[in-house]
């Protein structure tokens, strides 16, 4: 008897996704795979923020946390984390107004708000997930959290700053907070195959 295969939605939802605290905002709004994981969804939320996977993180639905387990945590009596290789986004953020924090590098703790908008159909022949909107350049890693993130473009934008030089060296001249690219994020989303085949 062949195994019973396990149903999944076809639908796509619309996130909104802003990093907390950052004022303006730093956001994406992007359309994923109702059946995705919530481990490939942390794959598409590092490469929307343009975040570089080098840190620990968990997302957060309610009281109920999600990410890697560590067979460690039991034994130092930590709560139990759910595995996010299990987790389907449909279970978590499967309706209009769902809401989820994704925490990324436990250090800087970048929280991110996830709100679902919009429970969308699949356009046909469109591939997915993909980024219909943001603002606003991801900060960069270790840079000490939103607090850091914003000494660090005080410093930049003063000549005159004591950490002026330095920080600029550290980030180089092409870092500008207030760029963002739909095109880049989408090559960024897109699997290696399609990346390699438009070039």
């Amino acid at each position: 008897m062949p195994p019973k295969k396990l149903w999944m939605p076809q639908e796509v939802y619309q996130l909104k996704v802003t990093l907390l605290g950052t004022t303006p905002p730093i956001w994406r709004r992007l359309v994923v795979p109702a059946e995705m994981t919530l481990e490939q969804l942390h794959d598409v939320l590092q490469r929307a923020m343009e975040w570089e996977n080098c840190h620990m993180h968990e997302f957060r639905v309610g009281s109920k946390r999600f990410g890697k387990p560590d067979p460690t945590d039991k034994g130092m009596g930590l709560p139990a984390i759910g595995d996010e290789r299990t987790v389907r986004v449909f279970t978590v953020l499967g309706k209009v107004g769902a809401k989820a924090v994704y925490t990324y590098d436990f250090g800087d703790n970048w929280q991110h708000g996830i709100v679902t908008e919009n429970v969308l159909t699949p356009e046909l022949g469109k591939t997915y997930p993909v980024c219909v909107g943001g603002k606003r350049h991801g900060p960069p890693e270790d840079c000490g959290g939103v607090h850091g993130y914003y000494n660090l473009l005080c410093a930049i934008s003063d000549a005159d700053h004591d950490q002026h030089e330095e920080m600029l060296e550290w980030l180089g001249d092409h870092f500008d907070p207030e760029a963002f690219s739909i095109d880049d994020i989408n090559r960024r989303l897109s699997p290696p195959q399609r990346r390699r085949a438009k070039k």
